[in-house]
């Protein structure tokens, strides 16, 4: 029966997505000019560099990261910590807490059916054209088999950190410049916005001990499909531990916290 319950939610997820044809149609045009911005200013720092590498990356390896992490990252976020926010401002909260289904399950499946919708909008498309442009640089293999379970388990290590600090708004009452730090804080820290093969060795190395690098650059680094199996399974398996850990941890961090809860609006 629970499963009933999910497929239905990501049905009416994929149904609402899709009417909103005009937000899906400019986040994929603000995505075009975004990657046009960024290639242009990574082909300014390597030619300023002298060089055809930079920290044995060339451009082109540097472009297809970059380019494929903002396309994850637009197909990937749910934007939780708003929706949580706005249920606990306007008072839905309390209507939410006496549904017959867990708050946090509730939210997560709701958003799936966006997140399949963006997955075929935007991310398969600029995969395929990047794939076409590198002349078939990216391997079709079991990388791909492996980036999909890698997905799926970041989604899941996002959707935590996500639902965690949207808690918070259950003792502030507001999340705005929360959610604009922790923005910040995942994009650098998990590789979206630079390489972490760019970052100092002393950073690299605390960046690798945080959740963070498991969102994009884990998946990332599998689809690009030049590590080795070992290497793989053991990506695979700092993943899978954060996806346990931040999920237990978020649903504890809940349940104590929502007993503090205040409820606004009607």
């Amino acid at each position: 029966m629970k499963v009933k319950k999910y497929i239905t939610l990501l049905k009416a997820g994929v149904i609402e997505s899709v009417q909103f044809r005009l937000s899906l149609f400019i986040m994929i045009v603000g995505n075009m000019l975004y990657l046009i911005l960024i290639y242009y200013l990574w082909n300014a720092i390597y030619a300023s560099a002298g060089t055809d590498k930079v920290n044995n990356m060339t451009f082109s390896d540097t472009l297809i990261y970059l380019v494929l992490a903002t396309a994850i990252f637009n197909f990937m976020e749910m934007y939780a910590v708003w929706e949580i926010g706005r249920d606990i401002q306007s008072g839905k909260m309390a209507l939410n807490l006496i549904k017959p289904m867990e708050y946090r399950s509730y939210l997560f499946w709701s958003y799936t059916g966006g997140l399949v919708t963006n997955f075929v909008a935007t991310f398969l498309p600029t995969f395929i054209v990047i794939r076409i442009v590198t002349k078939d640089t990216i391997p079709l293999g079991l990388n791909l088999l492996y980036f999909l379970v890698s997905v799926l388990m970041a989604i899941e290590i996002n959707y935590s950190i996500d639902f965690m600090v949207g808690t918070i708004c259950l003792f502030t009452e507001s999340i705005w410049g929360i959610n604009i730090m922790k923005q910040v804080i995942v994009l650098l820290l998990s590789g979206a916005t630079i390489p972490i093969a760019f970052f100092p060795e002393t950073l690299k190395t605390v960046v690798y001990l945080l959740p963070f690098q498991a969102i994009y650059n884990t998946p990332l680094t599998i689809l690009l499909g030049k590590e080795s199996f070992e290497n793989v399974v053991m990506m695979l398996g700092v993943q899978l531990f954060w996806c346990l850990f931040l999920g237990i941890a978020s649903r504890v961090f809940w349940n104590i916290s929502v007993k503090q809860i205040t409820v606004n609006g009607g």
